[in-house]
């Protein structure tokens, strides 16, 4: 791993001396290492233990966003097949920042959407971060409205900080769209399952996630605004993320607690970014069970299923 978080820094330390080490000994053979190397091994990953042990949701919110966390395009990849993309919104263009087509997951044919932030400079600059525009969530309606014509489950991957708020995307409806595609959601008959992989940003991700099943990855968030932009209207001060992050209650477990999600996804010890073949079949399994606990139900069950849903977050909470 090349990108250590700020709260990682004692074990960048611990990490980078292993490898020195390491790489001293391939440039002079008569040197044995091994032993130091591997009780430095051991001291890295019993930190990493510590570290991950209780995170904080400011923590859970830079682990999140990590720039080598598997992204949308990567389990694209490997968790689906003869993946079909389908491009435009046959309005005005097509945006980037959204994927999505036909695909099987295990052999089984869905229709997968999801959005993309890209992972270096070039990719993320081409996919707007995963910020997507009327465009992006006009192309969603389009894909879902073909899954319920043909009557394909559909599958969706949240990874957004949230819409893109630039002045074309206003012009374009911004706020229209992202309405469209959440009630879209909520009309499609077919089974509608949702995992949130990395950020999920306010109803840049609603417009994805209304869905019957709601699953989060362990280290990822889902709230209505950033903890820096609650930060900045309620103490007019950004460096109070910390803060407005507990406020905000945005970690997997708190909103398991609360009902808005179903179930939480383990990740490998130090998040998906250090184990994402681990990650990839924790996803799958999760994805499976899912469509699995949907199969064979009518269309009139799913919409009540997904209404009652939403209609219900937050009771949970409140009653414990």
């Amino acid at each position: 791993m090349t990108n250590y978080l700020d709260f990682e820094k004692p074990l960048a330390e611990i990490e980078g001396k292993a490898e020195e080490l390491r790489a001293l000994a391939q440039q002079n053979e008569e040197m044995d290492v091994k032993d130091e190397a591997e009780a430095l091994d051991r001291k890295a990953a019993e930190l990493l233990e510590e570290l991950y042990k209780d995170l904080t949701p400011w923590r859970k919110c830079q682990v999140a966003r990590h720039p080598e966390r598997p992204h949308c395009r990567d389990y694209l990849n490997e968790l689906f097949t003869d993946y079909t993309p389908l491009a435009g919104d046959r309005n005005f263009a097509d945006d980037l920042a959204v994927m999505g087509g036909l695909a099987r997951f295990k052999d089984q044919p869905v229709v997968v959407i999801g959005q993309e932030k890209g992972h270096d400079t070039k990719s993320r600059i081409s996919h707007n971060f995963g910020m997507a525009r009327p465009e992006g969530y006009r192309k969603a309606v389009r894909l879902m409205e073909m899954a319920d014509k043909f009557g394909l489950p559909v599958v969706t991957l949240v990874d957004t900080a949230g819409a893109y708020p630039g002045k074309g995307a206003e012009e374009r409806g911004q706020s229209e769209a992202i309405a469209r595609s959440t009630e879209m959601c909520l009309q499609i008959g077919v089974p509608l399952i949702s995992v949130i992989i990395g950020e999920g940003g306010s109803g840049g991700a609603v417009a994805f996630a209304t869905a019957n099943r709601v699953a989060m990855l362990e280290h990822s968030v889902y709230s209505v605004i950033s903890p820096e932009g609650c930060a900045s209207i309620l103490w007019k001060d950004s460096t109070k993320m910390r803060e407005a992050a507990e406020a905000l209650r945005v970690t997997a477990q708190d909103l398991e607690q609360l009902g808005v999600a179903d179930r939480v996804i383990a990740e490998p010890m130090g998040g998906a970014h250090r184990d994402r073949e681990a990650t990839m079949q924790s996803v799958a399994s999760a994805i499976e069970t899912m469509l699995g606990e949907l199969e064979g139900k009518s269309k009139e069950v799913l919409v009540a299923d997904r209404r009652k849903k939403f209609l219900d977050i937050g009771s949970k909470g409140l009653a414990a």
